[in-house]
This record gives structure tokens, C-alpha cells and sequence, in this order.
């Protein structure tokens, strides 16, 4: 994981975008969340700057291994707890927003007994 749970989302977010979409631009990335273009550029900056992405003179920004291995981790998180929530009978919408609160917060080691836990008992 990285320092802060914002560039975890955002990385999160350009990985799923680029699953949809030829390319992944910053304009893609406000709308996705709803922020603003500029916030998103200081954020861009700032992952470019950890080199966890780069951004061609396009304006296209993608994945370095380093962000992609973040963005697959936090991505794989969020899928099976919002998963293992609707299991539990937990609303979709309502899964789906707390296990996006939920991956941040989680040790490795607390995610890895649960998931390990979870998979032994279905």
C-alpha cells in the first residue's frame, strides 16, 4: 500500500477506467469521481511524481508496475468484501461504498485472515 488512502482511489480508478476505456485521461478520471479537473491534475501530479503513473504529452496517464500493483491490490480488496458484505445480506449500494472505506483501512494480515477465513466457510 501507499501512504494515503486518496492516491490509493485514484489509482484504483484509472485501472478500472482503463478496463473500459481506450485511454484514460484526467477529464475521465473528475468525472468517474465527481471531482474537479484541477483536483485531479494535483493528484496526477503527485502519482507521477511517486512514478506510480505516467502521462503521455497527450494527456493519456497510465499505470506504471509499481501503480498497477497498488491499483490491483486495493481493486481485488474492494471486489471481495463488497462481495463477501452481499453475502451477508448487506444492500449492494451499501456494500459497495463500505468496502470502499473498508479496503484502506485493513492490515494485510487482517485481510488476509478474513479472506482465508471466508473462502474455507462458503
Amino acid at each position: 500500500m501507499i501512504e494515503n488512502e486518496s492516491a490509493e482511489n485514484y489509482l484504483e480508478t484509472i485501472l478500472i477506467l482503463s478496463k473500459k476505456l481506450p485511454v484514460v485521461r484526467s477529464v475521465d478520471i473528475a468525472n468517474e469521481l465527481g471531482f474537479k479537473k484541477s483536483s485531479v491534475s494535483i493528484a496526477m501530479k503527485n502519482l507521477r511524481e511517486k512514478n506510480h503513473i505516467t502521462v503521455t504529452d497527450a494527456g493519456f496517464i497510465y499505470l506504471t508496475d509499481s501503480g498497477k500493483r497498488i491499483a490491483e491490490l486495493i481493486y481485488e480488496r474492494h471486489q471481495f468484501i463488497s462481495g463477501w458484505l452481499m453475502t451477508l445480506g448487506v444492500p449492494e449500494s451499501i456494500a459497495i461504498e463500505d468496502a470502499c472505506r473498508i479496503e484502506h483501512i485493513l492490515s494485510r494480515e487482517s485481510y488476509d485472515a478474513i479472506k482465508a477465513f471466508v473462502k474455507q466457510n462458503m
